[in-house]
């Protein structure tokens, strides 16, 4: 099949907007119905998220005028766009493309929405917005060289940047390690509990989030849904394509990409449901003194196989 056909399936299609538009709403509705169960509550009716986003279509925008007004209207489409790229980018059907160094891409993709966000809250003049952002970057900066680590640990032991041929590959204990690595730094990507200090609703509204409505809230909501399906949908592509490889169908491979996602999302959603929100200095600290030397081991382990076996 031509490439540029196949980036294209892939971009609009499946994994893509075709399917991860869908999705987004679908794992945005496990993880409010999964934390509603578990404190003993009823939960939103299924297409809730849907009609939410429905609803914030047909809302008002506040004026803005100028410039400043031109770039809050950028952040969530940036943030849409390129969550929607990350989600794309997943190998998630055998022999589906791909190019050397795509994880490098990926990686970018996956950070954009939280730069928006910070960006977001401070283009806004709000205190609370600039709040929200100041935590989002700090926040930022602790997890992320844990999961950038546990990546690179990923990669280092297998001898590739490439998506492909990484989920082709049958896991070793580094990658263990590195998966376990960034399920760790999932709560704090997608704002959830013991995590979710950047939009706390009960001390400074929504953050960043704070003076956006209408049709830009709801950019931002689609922008969180299609974080979901591309960090989740990263944790399932190193877990289950070498299994469908190995067992043969594509079909296979897409029911085991959609089961092992939704499985994540339940995971995160049980701890978000557990857990109660920590303090920022906590949140670093906990990155910092704990993962981080869970991360550090992890890629010193896979240089030495590296360079040293």
């Amino acid at each position: 099949m031509n490439p540029l056909l196949t980036a294209l399936a892939r971009l609009l299609i499946f994994p893509g907007l075709l399917f991860a538009v869908p999705a987004a709403w679908f794992f945005l509705w496990v993880e409010r119905k999964a934390v509603a169960l578990m404190q003993e509550r009823v939960g939103p009716p299924f297409m809730q998220p849907f009609w939410d986003f429905m609803k914030l279509l047909g809302k008002s925008t506040p004026p803005r005028p100028g410039i400043a007004g031109f770039i809050m209207r950028a952040w969530p489409l940036i943030a849409v766009s390129s969550a929607a790229g990350a989600v794309g980018l997943l190998p998630v059907l055998p022999l589906s493309g791909g190019f050397e160094g795509d994880l490098i891409l990926l990686l970018a993709l996956l950070e954009l929405p939280s730069i928006c966000i910070i960006a977001a809250g401070f283009s806004s003049r709000s205190i609370f917005g600039e709040i929200g952002s100041a935590r989002e970057a700090a926040l930022s900066v602790s997890y992320n060289i844990v999961f950038l680590l546990a990546i690179v640990s990923i990669a280092a032991s297998q001898h590739t940047f490439r998506l492909e041929a990484l989920a082709a590959m049958h896991p070793t204990f580094l990658t263990v390690l590195g998966i376990i690595a960034i399920l760790i730094c999932l709560p704090a990507k997608l704002h959830i509990n013991p995590f979710s200090l950047p939009n706390a609703e009960q001390e400074i509204y929504a953050g960043p989030m704070t003076e956006y409505a209408g049709p830009e809230l709801a950019m931002w909501e689609l922008a969180h849904g299609l974080e979901w399906v591309a960090a989740t949908g990263l944790v399932a592509t190193l877990i289950a394509p070498h299994i469908a490889l190995a067992w043969g169908t594509s079909l296979l491979a897409g029911c085991l990409f959609v089961v092992l996602s939704v499985a994540v999302v339940l995971l995160l959603s049980v701890l978000a449901a557990a857990t109660a929100r920590l303090a920022i200095d906590s949140s670093v600290r906990f990155y910092w003194q704990c993962t981080l030397i869970f991360a550090v081991l992890a890629i010193s382990s896979a240089l030495f196989v590296r360079f040293w076996l």
